[in-house]
């Protein structure tokens, strides 16, 4: 089965089962993903994700936008878009 049969034949299930996988380490039974399988998955979930899936709830997606509705822009401080660190 090529790449692209795969896409066209996932059904939402079997998106959310490679998803899990991938965040899991290991399928629904408990065996390990080799490291062959865990990429495979993941670019088969980005792909299913590009088709099926509105933008802000895709794997890997940043909001962009402050909670005031505004964008980021280059010149803001690091500060201001992520805190990490505690206060000293």
């Amino acid at each position: 089965m090529t790449f692209e049969e795969l896409l066209k034949s996932m059904t939402p299930e079997i998106h959310a089962t490679m998803k899990t996988a991938v965040e899991l380490g290991k399928w629904a039974d408990g065996r390990r993903l080799t490291d062959e399988e865990r990429e495979a998955c993941l670019q088969a979930v980005i792909a299913y994700d590009e088709q099926h899936v509105p933008e802000e709830e895709r794997v890997g997606y940043i909001s962009r936008k402050k909670s005031d509705g505004s964008n980021h822009s280059p010149s803001q401080s690091t500060e201001d878009i992520v805190k990490i660190l505690p206060n000293g």
